[in-house]
């Protein structure tokens, strides 16, 4: 199995686990180590970084969309730095600490999203990865966040999904759905608890009622849900208070903000707009704070927008890749409105901008559009 040696935690203490889950060469004594897959071929390389609780399993419909397959790598026998002629994209989700197969420190000090974006820059040295394009989703993009300050000469493009701010902005709206759903989550102790509460976390509920055949998607989701969860077990405690520690200390200072304006990469803010865990006025904020670099897409969709609408996804994914090669200036990616606010009239012109730039941005959208191949699946990350 592919692991990427961190090293090792300072103090060496009963406060360090590997996760329960984890073979015994996931670590060696105190080292730490993150669970890596590739996937794909091609000189254009994608790290993928994914959120709270999830595995890297969790960016499934990305994977299979922009590489072609789901088929990891390693267990094709296949040499990762091989064949990088051509214009293929070679694709790497990992596990973050504290979840799936990678190491689990106990202290919630060693739980930030900078300490995790080290994990993930590490990650890159041990690929042999000099440059990537960013992709994070929630936390994920939090990380991504710090990867594009801390790094911003090895960044190609960054693809925020379903992000904030972090602290406060973490905390969903308040409402009697919000509490209620936050209640069954600290509460779910089996993977049958932990799956029912996921599904209403992820999805709007207009997706999961929705008939497919004869059964409502959330019954189909539910089933796959439980498999996913009881073949990766649960998360840990010390794992998951660990990560939401990293989202609540999670703050992009303006300096950080200044190095990602001037680095020159494109940006692109990609959200859902029902999502009740990560607000759509916090994402359009950040956005507003990346100008003139970043793009806002809005689509119709929860928080796992990347798996209820993997189409429009994987479509500005490869919108921003290819913005990015044919280096697109920043006023014409953008689409976002000058002024500090955002009203109806401005989500209206957005996403009609949206539609015009998707015309701009590619050399051939119909040739693109055909390349990307998607599996509406649940996940469980």
């Amino acid at each position: 199995m592919p692991y990427c040696d961190i090293g090792t935690l300072e103090s060496p203490s009963p406060s360090f686990s590997a996760a329960t889950v984890a073979s015994d060469d996931s670590r060696l004594n105190n080292d730490l180590k993150i669970f890596y897959r590739t996937y794909g071929r091609g000189p254009t390389k994608v790290l993928l970084i994914i959120g709270l609780a999830a595995t890297h399993d969790s960016w499934g419909p990305q994977v299979i969309g922009l590489t072609g397959t789901d088929v990891p790598n390693d267990d094709n026998g296949d040499d990762d730095n091989d064949n990088e002629c051509g214009g293929g994209i070679q694709a790497c989700a990992f596990d973050n600490r504290g979840v799936g197969r990678s190491s689990s420190p106990v202290n919630k000090s060693d739980y930030s999203t900078q300490i995790m974006a080290k994990d993930a820059i590490a990650l890159l040295d041990h690929l042999g990865w000099k440059k990537a394009h960013v992709f994070g989703h929630s936390m994920g993009a939090m990380i991504a966040c710090k990867v594009a300050a801390m790094v911003p000469d090895r960044v190609l493009s960054l693809a925020l999904l379903n992000v904030t701010g972090g602290g406060f902005e973490c905390f969903p709206k308040l409402d009697r759905q919000t509490v209620s759903v936050a209640y069954r989550f600290l509460k779910a102790k089996t993977p049958e608890q932990r799956a029912a509460v996921d599904l209403d976390t992820h999805y709007s509920q207009e997706y999961l009622e929705e008939y497919v055949g004869t059964d409502k998607r959330r019954t189909i989701l539910y089933q796959q849900y439980v498999k996913g969860i009881s073949a990766s077990g649960m998360q840990s405690n010390y794992g998951f208070e660990g990560q939401l520690n990293a989202c609540w200390t999670h703050k992009m200072t303006q300096t950080e903000i200044e190095v990602i304006q001037s680095a020159g990469f494109l940006i692109s803010v990609i959200h859902g707009r029902h999502d009740i865990i990560a607000q759509i006025y916090y994402a359009k904020k950040f956005a507003e704070r990346l100008q003139p670099m970043a793009r806002m897409v809005n689509l119709h969709g929860g928080h796992l927008v990347s798996h209820e609408r993997p189409e429009e996804v994987n479509q500005a994914l490869f919108e921003l890749i290819k913005a990015s090669e044919v280096k697109m200036s920043p006023h014409e990616w953008t689409n976002l409105p000058t002024k500090q606010s955002y009203g109806k009239n401005d989500m209206k012109g957005m996403e009609k901008k949206q539609v015009q730039i998707r015309v701009s941005a590619v050399h051939n959208p119909t040739e693109i559009q055909n390349n990307v191949k998607v599996v509406n699946k649940g996940d469980w990350g």
